[in-house]
């Protein structure tokens, strides 16, 4: 798989019938080696290992209905039993675009979270959303889960 502009982790991966699979820590299965799943076990560690965040209070792929439509949230994150972060992961060969931000925001239509993300594993975005004056703002770091 292709290196991602996130730190190194170890991570258990078996090959069964010519495919590769990758053990999903937080969901204690494996699961089938994507691009896009290569992301998100990258970023889930990161924010784990890099910035605090416990591995019990992160959900992975989160239903949600969205327009009488079922979609789930890559990854939702949660502090004192609120979600506060959702992050939507791409393949490392995605652009990131209007599109990406398009799909995470109609996302927090259901959550309302005060924290986005967006990442392809190259390039990672993260916006505060300010919900009483109706504005988000970029931000430059990933927050730290103590300062979500």
């Amino acid at each position: 798989m292709q290196e991602l502009n996130l730190p190194n982790f170890n991570f258990n991966t078996k090959k069964e019938n010519g495919k590769v699979y990758i053990f999903d820590e937080i969901r204690k299965k494996y699961l089938l080696l994507t691009p896009e799943e290569w992301v998100r076990q990258h970023f889930v560690k990161y924010l784990i290992q890099e910035k605090n965040y416990p591995a019990s209070l992160i959900v992975l792929e989160k239903g949600l209905k969205l327009n009488e439509l079922t979609k789930r949230a890559d990854v939702l994150i949660y502090k004192e039993s609120f979600p506060v972060a959702i992050v939507e992961c791409k393949a490392p060969n995605v652009k990131i675009s209007q599109n990406t931000f398009d799909q995470i925001a109609r996302y927090n239509l259901v959550f309302k979270v005060p924290y986005l993300i967006v990442t392809n594993g190259m390039n990672h975005y993260c916006a505060s959303i300010d919900f009483q004056n109706q504005t988000f703002n970029f931000i430059k770091e990933i927050p730290t889960f103590e300062n979500l």
